[in-house]
């Protein structure tokens, strides 16, 4: 089984990474791009056939390790 965990910075949380990116945008001549946010992107690969069992588990993971939830939003897409 395969999943997906897509982790982004939750909404009034300052990205300095994403202003940054913003600012080489406009520097390479990409005009209108505006309010860039950054993110990070799991895949994962899981063992098993249980998609609810594997989605428990991917919520732990992103609890203790994948995602800072104090200051980060994640979510799971899970696939065969």
């Amino acid at each position: 089984m395969k999943a997906r965990v897509i982790v982004t910075l939750k909404n009034g949380v300052l990205d300095p990474q994403g202003q940054a990116i913003e600012g080489s945008l406009a520097s390479l001549g990409f005009a209108g791009v505006a309010g860039v946010r950054q993110g990070k992107v799991f895949d994962l690969e899981i063992e098993g056939t249980d998609a609810e069992a594997a989605r428990s588990q991917i919520n732990a993971m992103c609890d203790k390790l994948l995602a800072n939830t104090v200051i980060e939003n994640y979510s799971v897409e899970i696939s065969n």
